[in-house]
């Protein structure tokens, strides 16, 4: 299963980086777009949700690193009540023509 990782700005500025055990954030986020905090939060969640429950499909385990950047996003989130969340990269980036 592929994993990736993917960075983000913060409202103030702060950037961040997370893991994913799987491509699936593709179908959830999109580098260079920004986000309002709370979409983010539940984008990123859903996105780390579904990576978490493939590898359960694949494994028959859940993914802790997954949840811990669920987690994490979650945490530092509550900082900002408002505000956008910038993706800045999402490594691997899809192969050319997947969609």
């Amino acid at each position: 299963m592929p994993e990736m990782r993917f960075a983000v700005r913060w409202p103030d500025g702060a950037e961040s980086s997370h893991y994913s055990p799987s491509l699936v954030m593709h179908d959830y986020l999109a580098a260079g777009s920004r986000y309002r905090v709370a979409e983010f939060v539940a984008r990123a969640g859903e996105a780390l949700d579904a990576a978490g429950e493939r590898v359960r499909a694949a494994y028959g385990f859940a993914c802790t690193s997954a949840m811990a950047s669920r987690d994490e996003i979650v945490r530092t989130a509550a900082a900002y009540p408002d505000g956008e969340v910038t993706v800045l990269r999402m490594e691997p980036p899809l192969p050319l023509g997947a969609s």
